[in-house]
């Protein structure tokens, strides 16, 4: 028998796209293979052994980036170098922000509305504090700093807030798409809900602590609340309220960021890109989500209190039934309504858009590089 011989073929395949391949997975199960052999012992329709070696040289190319000159002409495309994930958290952090600036005597009015009861004493449980006299209380016994008591923590908590539910949800979604791409209703409740109690888990410890110095007139500092925190109840402390919390939010993102996708989703083209739109369309999630979750948010506010009789979930509801009646589930819930729907309207309104600035900010970035790769090759032509 004589000997064989491989031969060997360079051959550069102009237009020929890479693939990925599993690791460990043969190439011939996912690559178009050709050789030919010769030798005595090699003849016609005979099995053969071989091997395939498979290089890509990665040739240095120049960059068609931006000058100087034409960052200062089309600044949008200079956006194109901050990271898409840095642009969002900021845009985030800022929107939330302002808009817990603006809402918080709601917020604080809300909040004690909702915790009148347990902190009246059993003796005057039944004693509801109304929205008008809520207002007129603390004006007159803490002045006009006082509807803003406890916003620094507030808005502290809202950026890391912010940032991780909204990247998070940006995730989720990703993740959760079907094998045809899609992502479903299923999918987009599934990922608001895991986005939202992620970032309420992050931030929990600082909600405690807000509500402390919000409700409690004896405490003055942030420092003072968690020190006494540490010293009377321990560590768990920072954590009560957080079963129904994650209760409560999961349903409410889940909701509401589903509802302002779909709605967006299925408007015309050109309705989309208007930001009045997006804000309706904002308030009109935000409110479905809140009248659902409402009772929740409640529950979890009395439970989070100092001296608190209800150690469950399922203790809490029958409890503030028995007190207060059905309606004590929505004690607060006007405050509420009014904080939340102008809050949450500008948070997904601001996300949206700069998702929208985004996008076009890469586009102009990729014509103005298209444009000065064409100018090169002009050139060398």
């Amino acid at each position: 028998m004589g000997e064989e011989r491989a031969i060997l073929h360079v051959k550069a395949i102009p237009g020929l796209k890479l693939f990925e391949t599993a690791r460990n997975a043969p190439l011939w199960e996912n690559g178009r293979l050709g050789g030919r052999f010769s030798g005595g012992g090699c003849r016609s329709g005979d099995a053969a052994h071989f091997a395939c070696v498979s290089l890509v040289e990665k040739s240095e190319q120049k960059d068609f980036g931006l000058t100087q000159a034409q960052l200062l002409k089309h600044p949008l495309a200079a956006l194109h170098y901050v990271p898409r994930d840095a642009a969002i958290f900021v845009a985030g952090a800022v929107a939330g922000a302002a808009a817990k600036t603006v809402t918080a005597p709601l917020d604080r009015i809300k909040l004690l509305m909702q915790t009148h009861g347990v902190r009246a004493g059993q003796e005057s449980a039944k004693m509801a504090i109304g929205f008008i006299e809520a207002i007129v209380l603390t004006g007159k016994e803490e002045g006009i700093k006082g509807y803003w008591k406890g916003n620094l923590l507030q808005v502290i908590r809202i950026i890391p807030y912010s940032a991780v539910q909204l990247f998070a949800y940006e995730t989720l979604k990703k993740l959760f798409k079907g094998k045809d791409g899609q992502l479903s209703i299923i999918g987009r409740l599934a990922a608001g809900a895991c986005a939202g109690m992620a970032s309420t888990f992050v931030t929990y410890p600082l909600d405690v602590l807000r509500l402390r110095l919000a409700v409690d007139p004896g405490y003055r500092t942030l420092s003072e609340v968690a020190l006494n925190m540490l010293r009377e109840e321990g560590v768990g402390s920072f954590y009560y309220g957080l079963g129904p919390s994650l209760l409560g939010i999961a349903p409410y993102i889940a909701v509401n960021f589903c509802i302002f996708d779909l709605v967006k989703k299925a408007l015309p083209e050109k309705y989309r890109e208007k930001t009045q739109v997006s804000l309706l369309t904002a308030v009109a999630s935000a409110a479905i989500a809140t009248l659902t979750c409402y009772p929740l948010d409640t529950v979890r506010r009395q439970m989070q209190l100092k001296g608190t009789p209800y150690k469950s979930v399922l203790d809490a509801i029958p409890g503030i039934i028995k007190r207060d009646g059905v309606i004590g589930l929505y004690r607060g819930f006007v405050p509420n309504a009014l904080k939340n729907l102008p809050n949450s309207s500008i948070r997904l309104t601001t996300f949206d858009t700069v998702k929208r600035v985004i996008a076009a900010s890469e586009k102009e970035f990729q014509q103005i590089v298209e444009e000065n790769h064409k100018e090169e090759t002009g050139h060398r032509h």
